[in-house]
């Protein structure tokens, strides 16, 4: 089944103060991409660079961070163009969610992943033919 991966997750994997969380995160990562079941977005790419060359207690270099990017942009990646822009709207505004979370879930949509790994949405909730799945459910932290 494919898997479309948030931004919080490939941040996990490289966040090592969250020990818990950064193991299940490249154990999912590893396995959707050895079975070549692993989706991205340009946002998710972008939004990562963001995040671990800014926001992490310990940041990445950007050369590190520029490495990953480039490891992760060799998977399917969806792009965000005004159609996409235009559906995660109409989603957002369906779904009562924020257009940053309509435009991840209608790229794994649009992916045709059955799975979206991600903390910013209810573990379980579909969207369509999408099951939004919290890798991190039960871990604290």
């Amino acid at each position: 089944m494919r898997c479309f991966f948030d931004t919080n997750v490939l941040v996990y994997a490289f966040d090592h103060t969250e020990r818990a969380k950064s193991a299940v995160a490249q154990r999912l990562l590893a396995e959707c991409i050895a079975r070549s079941d692993a989706f991205l977005s340009t946002q998710v790419l972008q939004e990562f660079f963001t995040t671990v060359t800014r926001k992490l207690s310990t940041p990445l270099p950007h050369r590190e961070a520029e490495r990953a990017v480039r490891e992760f942009a060799k998977l399917p990646i969806v792009n965000a163009d005004a159609t996409l822009i235009l559906e995660a709207i109409a989603l957002s505004e369906r779904y009562l969610i924020s257009l940053w979370d309509a435009l991840i879930v209608q790229a794994a949509l649009r992916a045709g992943a059955g799975i979206l790994y991600t903390e910013d949405l209810q573990d379980g909730q579909v969207f369509e033919s999408l099951t939004i799945r919290n890798p991190f459910a039960g871990i604290q932290g």
